[in-house]
């Protein structure tokens, strides 16, 4: 008999809404994730220990981990930790460093892990990848999808606006990195996963297309929604290609060349895929995303997060290896220098800068 359909791996339970924490126990417990309670929470010591004290009272049979960073070493730290108790599953309650932490942590032990979003500053929350600092810089680990995600809007409003300007970027670089996966299918015969590519890139077109601002629950849950969906595609294309084409090699490339200067990845990305669809000729498009990036305060030109012309010409030209393998339109056109430099002007005349 054939084969019909696929399974695709994504979490049981999605819970997008204000007020999403109050359900926090009822919904572990109904869904059966942790009937018993017994649950290892993940913390900054921050907001996190502000939440610990709204929280508790719900959840009694729950211990709690304060993780100092997000680094593969405290990671495999609270790993540790965590291994010495006798819990259902792990919670990450945070943000991205601390999510992070926690999905390595549990993929190590062993247990599934619900990732609580206390921001919406890039696609990681729901993805089946766990960045860390490490000592080489900053690394990528596999790790199962979250069980379940909840985003509560009420705490997404009371972080810092930069953290949604981050993800909003995040979001709609997705449109660049699905043209350049097509790019590469059309170039050099690499497997497209058409699914993968859809939802990615519907879930950046639903971000570019809002005509909503990020005080706006309607525009915040379109957001999140879309990084989880990003995050989901990812795991139906078993890695990151939906999500990362040229625009994140120029993110990479701003990290590693100017570690104690880059900016928010969202930023960097976004950034990146409007340069990386004006390389493709895509003024249409490239208008627009200038546009809407500019609309939600975020930069469109390296001088708007303290970068020269020729540190970014620097940076387009050291983008390619940072994805060794990875083709993007960077890998396609080959550019010299000299003409990233031209391509970089035509650029910022072509967007009034």
């Amino acid at each position: 008999m054939p084969v019909l359909t696929r399974l695709i791996p994504s979490p049981v339970v999605v819970d997008i809404n204000a007020g999403a924490l109050d359900d926090l126990a009822g919904l572990l417990a109904d869904q059966r994730i942790s009937a018993s309670g017994k649950l290892a929470i993940a913390i900054s010591g921050g907001s996190g220990a502000r939440l610990r004290e709204r929280l508790s009272p719900a959840l009694p049979g729950a211990e709690w981990y304060e993780v100092d960073g997000g680094t593969l070493d405290d990671a495999i730290k609270l790993a540790d930790a965590m291994k010495k108790g006798h819990y259902d599953a792990v919670v990450g309650l945070g943000g991205g460093k601390i999510i992070d932490c926690a999905k390595f942590a549990a993929a190590r032990i062993g247990l599934p892990l619900v990732a609580v979003a206390t921001n919406l500053s890039h696609d990681g929350l729901c993805s089946p990848v766990a960045t860390l600092d490490n000592d080489a810089g900053r690394g990528s680990y596999g790790v199962p999808n979250p069980i379940a995600v909840v985003i509560d809007l009420d705490i997404i409003r009371e972080a810092p606006v930069r953290f949604v300007r981050s993800g909003i970027g995040d979001a709609i670089s997705n449109i660049s990195a699905v043209a350049d996966w097509e790019l590469a299918h059309r170039e050099t015969g690499e497997d497209l996963d058409g699914l993968a590519a859809a939802m990615a890139r519907q879930a950046g077109e639903a971000v570019l297309r809002h005509p909503g601002g990020v005080g706006d629950d309607k525009f915040l849950q379109v957001l999140a929604e879309g990084l989880v969906l990003t995050g989901i595609s990812m795991s139906v294309a078993g890695d990151s290609r939906p999500a990362s084409g040229a625009c994140h090699e120029i993110n990479h490339a701003f990290d590693l060349l100017f570690p104690k200067r880059a900016a928010s990845h969202g930023e960097q990305c976004g950034l990146g895929a409007a340069f990386a669809t004006h390389l493709r000729g895509d003024t249409e498009t490239r208008d627009l995303m200038v546009e809407v990036l500019r609309r939600h305060g975020l930069p469109v030109t390296p001088g708007e997060i303290g970068f020269t012309d020729e540190e970014f010409v620097q940076v387009v030209a050291y983008a390619p290896k940072t994805r060794p393998g990875r083709y993007t339109i960077l890998e396609h056109l080959d550019l010299s220098t000299d003409q990233i430099r031209d391509a970089y002007a035509d650029y910022a005349e072509a967007i009034g800068s």
